[in-house]
């Protein structure tokens, strides 16, 4: 019997090897285009020398070192880091594989990293032959001063490309000299950013010296400095507040955003947003139930990244499930789904033209004859001719063809659907497989409009605009806006900054500007990278890529660097305990930046960012002691009446007197208000008034110098 268990788990380990080895094979050709640079560095290159912007005119010893240290690095790709998370697919199965390996993975192969272990054997980490002779040719090419190279040595210590130890003090020193030689503005940009982080060491911060560098950057054209340069003049980091100032440079960037998304087919680029809080994906900053993102109002309205939208495969099971019973409205959503894409999900066109083909059959013969007289399936199968037509005029999954999409909009359009309509008037705005006419591009926008379709509305705006009718033009972008469209955002913004039809307003127009910078993330930010890197359990990597957004603005980024830094997500902490938990990097171990980026976070309207500076302040993290700070954060919050933890809090500290006056009657109104705003705190909420009155009795019979808790009236 022992020896029959002996070779079934022998056989069990076989197996988790085999998935093991499989995944780490399945990731290595994945890492080659996710590498540690927000740009294609790790397989092209030359790409490197495109991103600086100022690249050196060929010959020169220098350039052919360079050339020949480029050779050789080509073929470096990057490790998979050790700590990367394997994928969890959906189902039992999927499930049960996922944590055997997970299990397997700590058991078994979970030992010190290279790097600890030559930290505590006093060395340093062994270059490969093809990385050292590339850096000792990259090095003299340096020292001759040739510019590419010194941007490729800083580049690979800051980022640790090909192989190459990360080494942020050498990269500060590197990106300085650069920047200094020839006012390279990607280097200005880097020292800019460093000095403002310091992010590992490298150099002291100085808000000061960050925002000079930066303010030479932008001057230049970087796009990152002018996104930094801008927040920084609208919040007052390192400068007094200047919204003028913040109003040109954000609309610097909003006037190349705009220009982005105009680019591409009819109708412009599909933006993807990659931007999100991955304190949400764990319920939020204090868990499920705690968080205001998961408790309260918010407790049966699922977020974008929330775990019933992370379980995607089980939404796409059950519409498939459901499209195969005939089901019309399940069909489409599945065509709709993978026709946008999301942050999970990549894009599929044609996969997304099938199953709008199968909703539009169901009511059309091929001949156009309407096969069905019910109303039902009439109004999907439009939405999905939509689709349709909207593919044909852009060449999505298929190829152009204009015919095709007036087809398809014209049998949408007969059953009432807002985007034919839409599309419609776009192709007469613009002459495509029709005559131009803006007069009949105006109708089709206006029947759209009235049924609430933002870009028809944007387009119509437009047109008053251009006729001179500012009052009609306005209402039609502020209705647009409503959905968050980023024409809209541009138009309000230009009118507001240039006082058109309006009193000029540096406000309003700094909000709108950031609005339509933020929404174009591909130009200035690399939320893709750091989503994978942290996916990937590349901490180090996701860390910086989430600052240097931070730095420019995005609350989202903001929010994760602080909630990657922080180290006091529970009083009672278990790691210690747990025999593979490892101590965390010294670069995510830095409690005075993140009650900065707390702040900064809290300063754009995050309830719970605002709840933990007030957890910092009170408890001493990265700054003194301040009980009436954390007082005035916690009332900040509860002022919202959807935090419960920031009422608790506030309960707590009246209920001892910390900050403020004790009084055990306010305790028990905040505590009370806490259990109002989320009834998942009944628990916590009925102990903690248990105790309270037992305090206040205590203090009534003693005479106490505490308000004791009185009589409702």
């Amino acid at each position: 019997m022992k020896e029959r268990f002996k070779r079934t788990l022998w056989i069990i380990l076989c197996i988790l090897c085999a998935f093991v080895y499989a995944q780490e094979a399945d990731s290595a050709g994945h890492e080659i285009s996710h590498g540690r640079r927000p740009v294609e560095t790790q397989t092209k290159p030359e790409a490197l020398l495109q991103w600086r912007g100022e690249g050196s005119p060929p010959g020169g010893q220098g350039a052919l070192a360079v050339e020949e240290a480029l050779l050789l690095l080509r073929p470096l790709q990057p490790n998979r880091n050790r700590n990367a998370r394997f994928d969890r697919t959906a189902g039992l199965v999927g499930t049960t594989i996922y944590y055997a390996k997970e299990v397997f993975y700590l058991l078994f192969m979970n030992g010190p990293s290279q790097d600890k272990y030559l930290k505590a054997q006093g060395g340093e980490p062994k270059l490969s032959k093809p990385l050292s002779k590339a850096i000792k040719l990259l090095e003299g090419a340096a020292n001759e001063g040739e510019t590419d190279a010194i941007f490729l040595l800083a580049e690979m210590n800051f980022f640790g490309n090909y192989t190459h130890p990360r080494n942020y003090k050498e990269a500060f020193r590197r990106y300085q000299e650069l920047a200094s030689l020839n006012g390279n503005n990607s280097a200005q940009y880097m020292v800019g950013f460093m000095f403002a982080t310091g992010v590992g060491g490298a150099v002291e911060r100085d808000q000061a010296k960050a925002l000079l560098y930066h303010t030479f950057a932008a001057m230049s054209g970087n796009t990152k400095s002018q996104m930094t340069a801008a927040y920084r003049h609208h919040t007052a980091v390192g400068t007094p507040r200047n919204c003028n100032e913040a109003a040109f440079w954000y609309k610097e960037v909003a006037d190349k955003a705009i220009a982005y998304s105009r680019t591409g087919p009819p109708g412009g680029v599909a933006l993807q947003r990659d931007a999100y809080r991955i304190a949400d994906e764990n319920g939020g900053v204090y868990g499920e139930g705690a968080s205001v993102v998961s408790s309260g109002f918010y407790a049966n309205r699922a977020g974008p990244s929330s775990d019933s939208h992370a379980a995607l495969d089980d939404v796409l099971e059950y519409l498939d499930l459901l499209s195969r019973k005939g089901d019309p409205k399940a069909t489409f959503s599945l065509g709709r789904l993978h026709y946008e894409g999301s942050r999970t999900m990549k894009r599929n066109l044609r996969t997304a033209r099938l199953y709008f083909t199968i909703v539009a059959r169901k009511y059309w013969a091929k001949d156009g004859s309407i096969l069905t007289e019910d109303n039902g399936i009439g109004r999907i199968a439009a939405k999905a001719a939509g689709y349709m037509g909207r593919m044909f005029l852009r060449g999505e999954g298929t190829e152009q063809s204009f015919e095709k999409a007036l087809t398809w909009f014209n049998r949408g359009i007969k059953n009432g659907d807002s985007l034919c309509q839409y599309e419609m008037g776009v192709m007469y705005l613009h002459g495509l497989g029709v005559k131009k006419d803006a007069n009949t591009a105006a109708d089709y926008f206006k029947v759209a409009a009235d049924q609430d379709f933002p870009s028809a509305q944007v387009n119509l705006g437009k047109l008053f605009l251009d006729q001179g009718d500012v009052q009609t033009a306005t209402r039609f972008f502020e209705l647009a806006a409503r959905h968050n469209h980023i024409e809209a955002f541009y138009h309000l913004a230009e009118m507001s900054n240039n006082g058109v039809g309006r009193e000029r307003s540096c406000g309003v127009a700094t909000v709108y500007y950031k609005l339509v910078a933020e929404k174009v993330e591909t130009i200035h930010s690399a939320f893709d990278e750091a989503n994978h890197a942290f996916d990937e359990g590349d901490m180090e990597t996701a860390l910086v890529a989430y600052m240097m957004a931070a730095e420019q603005g995005y609350e989202y980024a903001q929010a994760n660097v602080a909630y990657m830094l922080d180290e006091y997500k529970s009083v009672l902490s278990l790691d210690a305990l747990i025999p593979w938990k490892s101590r965390r990097p010294s670069i995510l171990r830095n409690a005075v930046l993140a009650l900065i980026y707390w702040t900064r976070s809290a300063k754009q309207s995050n309830i719970d960012s605002m709840v933990k500076m007030g957890d910092y302040y009170l408890g001493g993290y990265g700054v003194d002691a301040d009980m009436e700070r954390a007082a005035t954060c916690y009332q900040t919050a509860a002022d919202s009446l959807q935090s419960a933890q920031a009422l608790w809090n506030l309960g707590w500290i009246h209920e001892n007197g910390l900050g403020v006056d004790q009084d055990f009657h306010l305790a028990k109104r905040f505590y009370d208000q806490a259990l109002e705003t989320n009834q998942e705190s009944y628990f916590p909420v009925k102990l903690s008034l248990a105790k309270l009155r037992i305090r206040s009795f205590w203090n009534t019979i003693t005479n106490g110098k505490a308000n004791s808790i009185q009589p409702e009236p």
